[in-house]
């Protein structure tokens, strides 16, 4: 399993849900409803499982429980600040709202 979160990220992640140092956040994926077009990343303030995958940054674990690997992984998450947008890029799939 490989994750990048970038410290901008992970900053703008703190800042928006509050969270402080030895915290823990999970990365899932979410299935859009009717009109959505697909997938997201959902989080949820809460403990990993015993073989999440599991990446400090900012002094907040960021995790992926099993599960959701097979979409987070290769994935990088960053923020641009100047258009106040995460991005969420990951080469191993093309489209990452329309995995195939």
């Amino acid at each position: 399993m490989e994750l990048t979160i970038t410290p901008a990220a992970a900053h703008h992640y703190k800042d928006e849900m509050d969270l402080k140092e030895g915290d823990h956040l999970r990365l899932f994926v979410r299935i859009g409803g009717i009109g959505s077009g697909g997938f997201s990343i959902g989080v949820a303030k809460e403990k990993p499982e015993a073989e999440a995958y599991v990446l400090q940054e900012k002094g907040v674990s960021f995790f992926v429980n099993p599960q959701d690997k097979w979409y987070l992984d290769g994935m990088t998450i960053s923020y641009d600040k100047t258009i106040d947008l995460l991005q969420f890029e990951n080469p191993k799939i093309y489209d990452v709202i329309n995995p195939k």
